[in-house]
């Protein structure tokens, strides 16, 4: 009788750990790790090189880490791989080929960070992934493009159309530590720009995801189905945190891609392209929701829990479409050389890397019947007008405040001249103007725009370079101008 318990007690405990590893990840419990292990020296997405070379050196400390240099950039900037784990499947994660696409990057120096961790309450993930994969992490595939914030390498060659040719140094790196390590997983982790909506919907496709085809015919073999069954996982969780927010990429095969090569070279390869969510321009919620995603994902190679999704489930993501703007107006009238009509305004806004900073040029992408666009702010300009806004010309001596700007435009003044401004970029609501300079606007597609938003004769609304100010209620947080 005694044996028989013992015998039995040993089976529950059997089935019950097995049942604890298999288990799905409480979501809401990474968002928790995220809070905690998020890298508090990287607060924005424009950092650089040396910003993170210090987080991924000190790696070399811990000796669950080993850090290696695989090799030099055009421009010598040293790039780095860093393995973590004991266990069998190999899975291999770069980020940044791309170096304006930088959330993962921090994403990754997070996870660090957790996989670091002890005595916290998530010893069993960690312990997991730990034991059965085998990690590779390249956090910054193009740092000289992270450099000046741009796509490109400083050869000016696209790093993901080089994965044939290998021009550059940095595309050899990538394609080098692929056949050294032979992974089995792989994760892609880009960012894509912010207009990219779930179709048919309003909503930004703050996610995107792909396993990309191996060829033209978009086979489904046994490699992409792997990537497949993860990302439905990744999705599940999504669906959980932004509901909706998901996009799909279009499949076609690219045969210069990285991604689309890795899975011909027999690598399950994930594609996660971080968008664009409201109110978040430094995407630090963007940062979670990948961290989340990509540990859940780890989690679930390392119990084969990615198995039990269905191939069909990830057909039904949506696909991405841009249809978005940051700015729509909705059935404002415009009048003009005698004309008076009506129409929907789209703008959008563009970043413009200038001294390790950035400001915005503003243009209207269309205008006329936009009913199938959304925008991340909209208003229903029925009724209002579009005029036309003054400069003050009399030269200012002195920077104006926020409050003296905003009572610049309740007076209908959309511009100040200088004769000299102490500043290259400001954050007031107007356009500031040195000698020579003019104030751009239009109502045509491609136009600056600058204009008051009028009511029977009272102006309610100014638009400045893009961004609205509600004069009644003004709010001029996150203006980046230049200085004409």
């Amino acid at each position: 009788m005694k044996k028989r318990l013992t015998a039995l007690i040993l089976l529950v405990l059997f089935f019950s750990q097995g049942h604890a590893q298999d288990s799905k990840l409480d979501h809401q419990k990474l968002k928790e790790a995220s809070d905690r292990y998020k890298e508090s020296s990287i607060t924005h997405r424009r950092f650089k090189h040396v910003d993170i070379m210090p987080l991924v050196i000190k790696r070399r400390a811990n000796n669950d880490f080993q850090v290696e240099e695989l090799g030099k950039s055009v421009e010598g900037r040293e790039i780095y791989q860093i393995a973590y784990g004991n266990g069998d499947r190999k899975v291999m994660l770069w980020s940044q080929m791309h170096g304006n696409e930088s959330t993962a990057t921090m994403s990754l120096m997070d996870i660090f960070n957790f996989l670091e961790g002890e005595n916290d309450g998530f010893e069993s993930i960690r312990n997991t992934i730990k034991e059965n994969l085998n990690l590779r992490f390249i956090p910054m595939v193009n740092p000289d493009g992270a450099e000046a914030f741009k796509r490109r390498n400083a050869y000016d060659i696209d790093l993901n159309r080089d994965a044939i040719h290998l021009t550059s140094p940095e595309a050899k790196i990538l394609k080098g530590a692929r056949d050294d390590f032979e992974p089995e997983f792989g994760f892609n982790l880009h960012d894509q720009q912010i207009y990219y909506n779930a179709s048919n919907t309003p909503k930004p496709a703050t996610i995107s995801v792909l396993a990309p085809a191996f060829n033209y015919e978009k086979d489904i073999n046994e490699v992409r189905e792997r990537a497949l069954k993860v990302i439905v996982g990744m999705n599940e969780v999504l669906q959980d945190l932004i509901p909706g927010h998901v996009g799909k990429y279009d499949d076609g095969f690219e045969p210069r891609a990285f991604g689309d090569n890795f899975q011909k070279w027999g690598t399950s390869t994930i594609l996660i392209e971080s968008g664009g969510y409201p109110d978040d321009p430094d995407k630090q919620y963007i940062r979670e929701l990948n961290f989340i995603i990509i540990l859940n994902a780890l989690y679930e190679i390392a119990t084969d829990q990615y198995d039990q999704y269905a191939v069909e489930d990830y057909f039904e993501i949506p696909d991405n479409d841009t249809k978005l703007v940051d700015l729509m107006l909705r059935n404002v009238t415009i009048k003009r050389d005698g004309l008076e009509y009506q129409v929907d305004l789209g703008i959008r806004r563009r970043e413009v890397e200038a001294d390790s900073a950035y400001y915005t040029e503003s243009s209207i992408l269309d205008l006329g019947d936009l009913s199938v666009y959304y925008g991340y702010e909209e208003l229903d300009a029925d009724g209002y007008v579009m005029v036309e806004g003054k400069v003050w010309t009399p030269a200012m001596d002195m920077k104006l405040t926020q409050t003296e700007a905003v009572e610049m435009l309740e007076k209908g003044f959309l511009g100040v001249s200088y004769d000299v401004y102490p500043d290259k970029l400001h954050d007031l609501p107007l356009n500031i103007l040195t000698k020579g300079a003019e104030m751009k606007s239009g109502h045509t597609v491609g136009s600056t725009t600058n204009f008051f938003l009028e009511k029977d004769g009272e102006r309610h609304y100014a638009v400045v370079n893009g961004y609205l100010v509600d004069l009644r209620n003004p709010d001029t947080e996150g203006i980046r101008m230049k200085v004409y």
